[in-house]
């Protein structure tokens, strides 16, 4: 029987139950998935029942397997999302999802009474992302669903309100706080003053410095169990628990994410018109991250490639980088217009100027790099001090784009780093001090 400890990992797509030994290796592993169903507006949002009735089936499924002996249990989910409970600790409405439109007379009020997007960004480290600055979304249910409102006895992060379906305790915790959520000062390093004047602060509980939110039943035994992480952040433990020299890491996927941990300057407004952000340490010290949508635009572009050229939509993956091909197609229009929104710009952008998908793809590289390579600048404060550049997720194995960043960033190391797992594995690393 082999002691180990437990993470669910809720991400917006997949769903997992990550076992890990006490050396941290990957001994159980099984994912699943949820179709979204409907809010009270008709927006998609989380199945928070299903996923629900999954989380406390599987846990009762593991208890059966008799090879496990499970010591201490976690969570890591996606941030910028509330559940919010009642009395009796059931949800009193939807799990809304991060990318419901704000509606503009919402936003324009609270700004009115708070200062301008600006203001409120460099205040709080947060740019203006409408509902995925997640201290709007309870503004924005005070005033829109105020019957609805009125009901709410605690508001939880999604991880704390994981943690608080096994042991029933209230908890919030830093990396949830600083997600681009809109609901810290970084400058006074406490709640912004909208949480007290709008009356949120009593539906918050208390903040808590250390992990653990208390104990559930394995086997009949009372076991350790996480306040839970925001997924970004416990993706960053692993780095800063075993890297001695100053680094970032881009973390790759839907979001290309630049994240420092080392960054010393404030935010300026051009870093936070372009996309740049703070998250916090499961520690709870600041974060400068910068955003790029390359994922999405990646997903997006190869589809229009393999349609254009008469491929599989997953042709990209058998092309290798070419450096001759790169100097042909620099001079080209860019594919990305705009990186941003780049799809505005895509009916003038002509495929024929290019003979083959893997010029046209060398080409889309190309500018997904430059542009990451500004995200990158950003976040790193020009490189200051950095010696290394980490990337881990579904870029780091594209021979295209790695051989790109190196070139482009010669005065720095540039390797892929992937941890299997690793936001898991960060969830786990916070709860081994309580096994040990």
């Amino acid at each position: 029987m082999t002691h180990c400890i437990a993470v669910f990992d809720i991400g917006k797509t997949n769903k997992k139950i990550v076992l890990f030994d006490f050396d941290f290796n990957i001994i159980y592993d099984k994912q699943t998935t949820f179709e979204e169903i409907k809010d009270d507006e008709g927006d998609a949002c989380e199945d928070l029942h299903a996923l629900t009735v999954w989380m406390q089936e599987t846990w009762k499924h593991l208890e059966s397997k008799t090879e496990f002996d499970i010591k201490a249990l976690n969570f890591t989910t996606y941030g910028a999302s509330f559940v919010h409970i009642n009395e009796k600790g059931v949800p009193v409405c939807a799990l809304y999802n991060y990318l419901k439109p704000l509606p503009k007379v919402i936003e324009e009020k609270f700004h009115q009474k708070y200062g301008s997007k600006m203001d409120f960004a460099i205040q709080t480290a947060s740019p203006s992302l409408g509902m995925l600055n997640s201290g709007l979304q309870i503004y924005w249910l005070k005033y829109a669903h105020p019957t609805t409102f009125a009901k709410i006895k605690n508001s939880l992060h999604f991880p704390q309100y994981c943690s608080y379906l096994f042991t029933k305790n209230l908890a919030t915790e830093f990396t949830s706080i600083g997600c681009h959520t809109g609901l810290w000062d970084m400058h006074k390093n406490n709640y912004h003053s909208f949480i007290i004047h709008e009356n949120i602060l009593p539906l918050l509980p208390k903040i808590k410095n250390e992990h653990l939110n208390g104990t559930t039943t394995f086997r009949n035994k009372e076991i350790p169990v996480g306040t839970g992480l925001h997924d970004s952040s416990a993706a960053l433990i692993p780095y800063l628990k075993t890297i001695k020299e100053k680094f970032i890491l881009l973390s790759t996927g839907t979001w290309c994410i630049t994240i420092n941990p080392f960054a010393k300057q404030n935010f300026t407004q051009g870093e936070l018109i372009n996309d740049a952000l703070n998250y916090m340490t499961f520690e709870g010290k600041q974060v400068k991250a910068s955003r790029l949508f390359s994922g999405n635009f990646h997903e997006n572009y190869t589809k229009r490639l393999s349609s254009h050229f008469f491929k599989a939509k997953d042709y990209f993956k058998i092309i290798k980088y070419d450096k001759l091909t790169i100097n042909f197609v620099e001079p080209f229009p860019m594919l990305l217009q705009d990186r941003f929104n780049p799809d505005e710009y895509f009916d003038a952008t002509d495929l024929d100027n290019y003979t083959s998908y893997e010029e046209a793809y060398h080409k889309l590289i190309l500018d997904l790099v430059d542009y990451q390579i500004d995200a990158i600048m950003i976040a790193s404060e020009n490189l200051n001090g950095i010696e290394t550049l980490y990337v881990d997720g579904g870029f780091s194995k594209n021979p295209i784009f790695m051989a790109l960043l190196k070139e482009k960033l010669p005065q720095i190391k540039v390797t892929a780093h992937e941890i299997s797992q690793g936001t898991s594995l960060g969830g786990a690393m916070v709860m081994k001090q309580y096994v040990a």
